[in-house]
């Protein structure tokens, strides 16, 4: 045992040593993560020595396990009824009494002996899932309930000196070293997810190691925003109206990969208490779908139970959720969140109290879905058609086609009703976006600019750049179109960096409030704004429709003030957009659709 501690610590010193100190970020994208991109969801699965009934002793919680019959192909099944593509198992949890499910050789906390870990790697892999480790910096809840869950005497002896895996260096040390064996052990894991983080491990190049040694585990981080992290996780956020509108919450711009994580169990802990919970049906679905519709993956937290099984009404939900996915499924998984950085018809709060997102096929630009989450109290339903021209809207469960008319920008799909009472999906086919003007048609200038991101990336089609504001308010954003031309609208897509509504005095939008629109013929001559207003502090496109004569070479947005107020340090007068374009018509609808 010794043999292998003196072993593994030269191995880290070396890898250490070999570590790039200036390394600090991940790659935006990666071909790592081709898996997380493509996926809807993952099962969150948190299971360990407290999960009740509580055991104290590491062997009798083992015995019980498996005389309760548990199988890795159970979890796997559950997770397939979910429609997910991955599972995320939390036993090395810190108020799960730091549960290793592996054969550890490192001793410290409670370790299984039948290899938990890597019978379920094996099962999931065989129906095409992934699995991802959770991992946890945190031993605060060393003694939790009344027991000792760490063993710094037998960590200690390991080690060959005084280690305290109480304290954060200590325990820092400890779980560094199990990232290490269950690399060596786990080849075919998915990655870590991690939750929070720890001074050792980035005293030692933890992360970059791992990128290293194992290049295709992917790293997600739980609430905090690292760029080492190829992954942001938000852990369940609440306040939003609608409730299920999850994405409200998230404050990090695509294409950085997030995922909102949440317990399907309506009330209890992330773990199984002994309770057996109802799961809101329509919370549940509402979470799913609107995290696809911004394209966010969703971890759902089951509670599994000391056999592995989950109570009945969890058990339940999922047999309903087999189904009910089935007849949509094609408008989730192989989709991006419509009206964001790949385009798509507008989602948000729409007409008559109706509410719901878009999405849109990742390979045919001409297949795009809408979710009614929130039916209109009318039998109409009217959204922003962000320039598409539209061929035809069918009802995705039964195939039936649906009248809809288009005009002014707006699609308005009529003679509604039978609404599905979690999401009504409407198939709209499209031919092609009109009315555009091709942003290599004009240029873009600003009042105000910070360094590395000026005017011209507010227009140039990559979404990995923006125009910053340099915290200039006002500010004012000009386009030059070369030539007179009839401008009927303005598309604004800001960058998603913040929440869309005021969860704190220090977490608040900071998207455009008031605003104006100035039209000019010259470029010198202003006159009087043609068009000034308010937007909403909502995610997703904005549109600013002009009056119709106007007919302009130089159009500027002028924007007056934003929603972040002073209290909140870091979005106050701060003002990013991916993307705008100038609307010149309306799109017409596709002749021969609307029957």
């Amino acid at each position: 045992m010794r043999a292998y501690a003196v072993v593994l610590a030269v191995l880290a010193l070396l890898l250490g040593a070999l570590a790039l100190p200036g390394t600090a970020y991940a790659d935006l994208q990666h071909p790592r993560q081709n898996f997380l991109r493509g996926s809807v969801s993952g099962l969150f699965l948190h299971w360990g020595e407290r999960t009740a009934p509580q055991h104290t002793s590491c062997s009798g919680w083992e015995k019980d396990v498996t005389a309760g019959g548990w199988s890795p192909d159970y979890w796997v099944k559950e997770a397939g009824k979910l429609h997910a593509q991955y599972l995320v198992l939390a036993s090395f949890h810190s108020r799960l009494g730091y549960a290793r499910p592996w054969p550890s050789k490192i001793p410290g906390s409670c370790h299984t002996q039948r290899d938990f870990l890597g019978e379920l790697i094996t099962a999931a892999k065989a129906k095409g899932l992934k699995v991802i480790l959770y991992m946890t910096d945190d031993p605060q809840w060393h003694n939790d309930g009344g027991h000792e869950w760490l063993d710094s005497d037998g960590y200690s002896r390991y080690k060959g000196r005084n280690v305290d895996l109480t304290t954060r260096d200590g325990f820092g040390e400890f779980s560094y070293d199990n990232f290490f064996e269950v690399m060596d052990r786990y080849p075919e894991l998915g990655g870590f997810w991690i939750d929070n983080d720890n001074d050792y491990w980035l005293d030692h190049h933890l992360y970059e190691q791992i990128y290293r040694l194992r290049p295709q585990y992917t790293l997600s981080n739980n609430n905090e925003d690292m760029p080492v992290m190829d992954m942001i996780s938000n852990e369940q956020k609440t306040g939003m109206s609608p409730s299920y509108d999850y994405p409200q919450a998230t404050y990090t711009a695509a294409p950085r990969l997030t995922e909102a994580d949440f317990k399907l169990p309506s009330s209890g802990a992330w773990w199984y208490d002994g309770s057996d919970p109802a799961v809101d049906r329509k919370l549940t679905l509402g979470r799913l779908i609107t995290n696809a519709g911004s394209s966010i993956k969703a971890l759902m937290a089951e509670t599994a139970q000391v056999n592995g099984r989950f109570p009945a009404k969890q058990e339940a939900f999922n047999e309903f959720a087999d189904g009910y996915l089935d007849g949509i499924w094609e408008s989730l998984r192989g989709t991006a969140g419509g009206g964001y950085l790949h385009g798509g018809l507008a989602p948000g709060f729409w007409n008559d109290g109706a509410h719901g997102v878009t999405t849109l096929s990742t390979t045919d630009p001409n297949r795009h879905y809408v979710h009614v989450l929130t039916p209109p109290s009318t039998s109409t339903l009217r959204l922003r058609d962000n320039g598409y021209r539209v061929a035809e809207v069918t009802n995705l469960r039964t195939g039936a086609r649906i009248p809809f008319t288009q005009s002014g920008g707006s699609l308005t799909v009529s003679g509604l009703g039978n609404w599905d009472p979690y999401d009504t999906v409407f198939k709209v086919t499209t031919a092609g976006r009109q009315g555009i003007l091709p942003a290599t048609s004009y240029t873009m200038s600003a009042g105000a600019a910070a360094r590395g991101h000026p005017a011209s990336a507010a227009a140039d089609g990559d979404y990995l750049t923006y125009w910053d504001n340099d915290r200039t308010l006002p500010v004012s954003l000009t386009c030059d179109l070369g030539a007179n031309r009839s401008v009927r609208y303005l598309g604004i897509n800001q960058r998603e960096d913040s929440v869309s509504y005021a969860r704190s005095d220090t977490e608040q939008s900071a998207r455009i409030k008031e605003y104006r629109v100035y039209a000019s013929k010259d470029g010198t001559h202003w006159g009087s704004p043609v068009k000034t207003g308010t937007l909403p502090s909502h995610r997703a496109v904005s549109f600013i429709d002009l009056p119709a004569a106007t007919t302009t070479r130089y159009v500027r947005l002028e924007v007056r003030s934003t929603y972040a107020a002073a209290s909140d340090t870091t979005r106050y007068r701060r003002l990013r957009l991916d993307e705008t374009w100038v609307g010149t018509r309306y799109a017409a609808t596709v002749p021969g659709g609307g029957r």
